[in-house]
């Protein structure tokens, strides 16, 4: 499994976003600059969340972004899983029902356990502990 730019990218953006949540909505073009991205990078990542609960969105002069919930209810796992689709080292680990061979296959168990690892690893990982993380460190961290 290898996580993309867009899967980087959009975690960084909401990270950032978690940041600055207090200060009300927040412009791609202050994240693209404050976490060195593209503003249009951004834009292309911007429809993933469209459809779901992760942000909310103001148009306008004040207009940007913000998180719809607070930074603790976001699990990494929940936003790589949005951007990247399913984080399966292999196919079967999710769905073994669709190979011909998991009933024989005696690596599935390996590749099942390494994605129940990083499932449990990812989600239980959430924006909050990634916020507190970076103030800890002072600004010299970076996801």
């Amino acid at each position: 499994m290898k996580i993309s730019t867009k899967g980087r990218y959009a975690l960084r953006m909401l990270v950032d976003l978690a940041q600055h949540r207090n200060g009300g909505f927040v412009s791609l073009r202050d994240i693209a600059r404050r976490q060195n991205i593209s503003k249009k990078y951004l834009e292309q990542i911007i429809p993933v969340f469209n459809k779901t609960d992760v942000l909310r969105t103001n148009r306008g002069a004040q207009g940007g972004y913000m998180l719809a919930r607070t930074p603790d209810k976001y699990t990494v796992g929940e936003i790589l899983r949005l951007t990247e689709g399913d984080l399966a080292p292999v196919y079967c680990a999710a769905n073994p029902e669709e190979c011909e061979r998991s009933g024989d296959c005696a690596t599935l168990p390996v590749w099942q356990g390494l994605n129940r690892v990083i499932n449990e690893y990812l989600d239980g990982i959430t924006l909050q502990d990634l916020v507190d993380r970076q103030h800890d460190a002072g600004d010299d961290y970076v996801i």
